[in-house]
């Protein structure tokens, strides 16, 4: 029985004009954030070539926000290279080929959709925020994330009982909306306790959802 060995993954520098996008890419990109966070940071995640295509399999937003950062006259992001003739070398990763145009799209879709699928894990979440925020402004603003989803996030949780909250000993405790609910936020353990806590490093004002 012959045994099938899977081709070698590799990273090749390829100039930016010859980065083909596929024919068809249903996802949307908000292209000055990822600009945004390219020049901060640099090329960390690379695009992703599909062998059989020839075309760019994951990475249409980055591949679009570096020709964008290019035609701007922006500073060459680290991680990439130049030619002799000053054209951009963008970093991509080859070897996965395709076998059909239908299992090209339901891969491209499942590299964009199941990193998000598993959520985040609100006690975590907020802890790294709030050191953000009190730490690294510039980085905690560098993440547009919209108030209202942050709020709704920390909304889970309790934010006295952060490192640094007057009852930051306590067991951390998820504030769910239950079956109680009164109308008002307001969970029946909760009577008494105000709707909105300031946190008690950064001083923001998250809407605690009880």
């Amino acid at each position: 029985m012959t045994e099938t060995i899977a081709a070698p993954r590799y990273v090749a520098y390829v100039p930016l004009t010859d980065l083909h996008p596929a024919a068809r890419n249903p996802k949307r990109h908000e292209l000055e954030l990822i600009i945004d966070s390219i020049a901060m940071h640099g090329l960390v995640e690379i695009p992703v070539v599909d062998e059989r295509t020839q075309r760019t399999l994951h990475g249409h937003g980055r591949r679009e926000s570096l020709i964008e950062m290019q035609d701007r006259g922006m500073s060459l992001p680290s991680g990439m290279v130049v030619d002799e003739d000053g054209g951009w070398l963008v970093p991509v990763l080859r070897g996965w080929a395709s076998k059909t145009e239908a299992e090209a799209e339901a891969l491209a879709i499942k590299l964009n959709r199941l990193p998000g699928e598993g959520g985040w894990d609100p006690r975590e979440f907020a802890e790294v925020l709030e050191d953000l925020a009190t730490n690294a402004a510039e980085l905690f603003d560098s993440l547009a994330i919209p108030h209202e989803e942050i709020d709704k996030m920390l909304g889970q949780v309790d934010p006295e009982t952060l490192p640094g909250g007057i009852r930051e000993n306590e067991p951390p405790t998820l504030h769910l909306p239950d079956d109680g609910d009164h109308g008002d936020g307001l969970s029946p353990d909760d009577d008494g306790r105000a709707a909105h806590t300031t946190c008690p490093a950064c001083g923001h004002l998250f809407n605690t959802g009880r």
